[in-house]
């Protein structure tokens, strides 16, 4: 280990993720926790939407000084604002296969678990809960499976894919298909490319290597490096779009949080462009896990600091909540960063088109918030922002450093909020509620008046009245 030495733009794991540069990090952080000067300087610096190295934000994420951690705060309020503006996207996950061969001892999954009913959807039951999420007005899926190279191929996930384009049921459409898959090859990622995929996402639990190996005793994902070195492998694969997360409480979660922000840097280091998103789960209860059972549990306050931290280190990345989370706490963190959360969410294999008996459980967790996609939609209306079923530019090709430059430059305005109106509108008109669809109209009403470009805001309204007349798939 001390013959390893850190460098941002190496390929090999525990040189972009160095054990000894995060340590450094994190004592340089609490020798700098109070140090009042150091850290209004850099709250300055972060405001200009430029972001911070992952020892700065230690610092802020150490600091114990309330009216400087209120300022943080408020920063994290104004940067979300600023590139992201009151849109906040919607999606589900959908849950293809639970057989898994990993012994991850945090995941109901695990290969030792006989009580969980082993699943694995057909095309026939895939299009039943594409349908289904459909209906609802979901525009965006997550496909998640556990890793199990005879049940759950890469064949199998792309043929899934195919067949989840390939279905158009009344309105309703799905326009982006991201996957939550295991650790791969560049030829696998390849093909996901080709299959059309929008963000390739993997979380790494635990950047902590020690603590990794013991949380994953078997399986092919007890190779800290092969995991860890995923996303280079996906971007080598033609996929510019990858998604990073932790599990917050399986380790500690300051260590996690720097191994994070330098995985961000190595991808910006190496690529050209850093993660199209952070997710920031906390383990929950699911069949065989009790998170009690895990002592780095982090507490609410913790939580919302993480999620604003992140957001002024890293501004440009697009931050998700699940539900995971509770309502309330799903709010706390919207306007400090979060600009996608999922909504009517299922983790059980097939939940969607038919709900399971208790004793049927297949679910990798379980769910918080509960609430159907109009209530979720009528909540954020109701909390002043714009929910979106936006994929445009994914489908425009605006995707890795392409996006990443329209959004460090604020130029992402003048496509995403006309895109996220328009995709609020076909959801008014197609699904909604008769309360959530007056709500929403005011909402479109008044936001079509924050579009920058006027030339774009004509074009825009233009289009909603075509949306209106029964015309559909609008997009700059």
């Amino acid at each position: 280990m001390d013959n390893i030495k850190y460098n941002p733009k190496s390929l090999h794991a525990e040189e972009f993720i160095h054990h000894g540069e995060i340590m450094d990090t994190l004592a340089y952080a609490e020798e700098n926790k109070s140090n009042r000067a150091l850290i209004e300087s850099l709250l300055n610096r972060a405001g200009d939407c430029k972001g911070l190295s992952h020892r700065e934000a230690a610092v802020l994420l150490a600091c114990e000084l309330p009216d400087l951690n209120e300022k943080m705060f408020s920063l994290a309020k104004k940067i979300k604002e600023e590139l992201y503006g009151q849109r906040i996207v919607l999606f589900a996950p959908l849950y293809l296969s639970n057989y898994c061969i990993n012994a991850c001892v945090y995941c109901p999954y695990h290969a030792k678990n006989k009580n969980i009913r082993r699943k694995k959807l057909t095309q026939d039951e895939i299009r039943r809960e594409v349908i289904a999420l459909q209906d609802m007005g979901h525009k965006r899926l997550a496909l998640e499976t556990g890793e199990d190279p005879v049940n759950n191929p890469i064949e199998y996930v792309l043929e899934s894919i195919k067949t989840i384009y390939s279905i158009k049921h009344k309105n309703g459409a799905i326009r982006r298909v991201n996957v939550n898959i295991a650790a791969t090859t560049v030829e696998n990622y390849r093909r996901l490319k080709e299959a059309g995929i929008g963000t390739y996402i993997l979380f790494q639990e635990t950047y902590h290597k020690n603590n990794y190996e013991k949380l994953h005793p078997a399986g092919p994902k007890h190779d800290y490096a092969w995991h860890t070195e995923a996303m280079d492998r996906a971007m080598e694969g033609g996929i510019d779009d990858v998604g990073c997360g932790v599990l917050f409480g399986l380790n500690l979660y300051r260590y996690d949080f720097v191994g994070l922000l330098m995985h961000a840097e190595h991808l910006e280091a190496v690529h050209g462009v850093g993660p199209h998103t952070i997710s920031v789960p906390r383990i929950r209860p699911a069949d065989d896990i009790d998170p009690s059972a895990f002592s780095n549990a982090i507490d609410d306050d913790t939580f919302a600091k993480l999620v604003a931290v992140i957001r002024i280190a890293v501004p440009y990345t697009g931050m998700i909540v699940s539900t995971r989370e509770s309502q309330e706490s799903r709010e706390r963190v919207l306007d400090l960063g979060i600009s996608q959360i999922s909504g009517a969410s299922c983790t059980s294999v097939g939940g969607y088109d038919t709900k399971e008996l208790p004793e049927e459980n297949s679910a990798q967790f379980d769910v918080n918030d509960t609430r159907t996609l109009d209530e979720v939609v009528q909540w954020l209306l109701d909390l002043g922002y714009v929910p979106s079923f936006c994929t445009a530019c994914y489908r425009a090709g605006r995707t890795g450093d392409r996006f990443m430059s329209l959004c460090k430059s604020g130029q992402i305005k003048n496509c995403c909020l006309p895109n996220a109106l328009m995709t609020l509108k076909e959801y008014l008109e197609d699904y909604a509620s008769e309360e959530t669809q007056k709500k929403g109209e005011l909402v479109i009403k008044a936001q079509l008046q924050e579009i920058p470009s006027p030339a774009v805001r004509a074009k825009a309204a233009e289009y909603l009245k075509e949306l209106h007349d029964g015309m559909r798939d609008f997009r700059f």
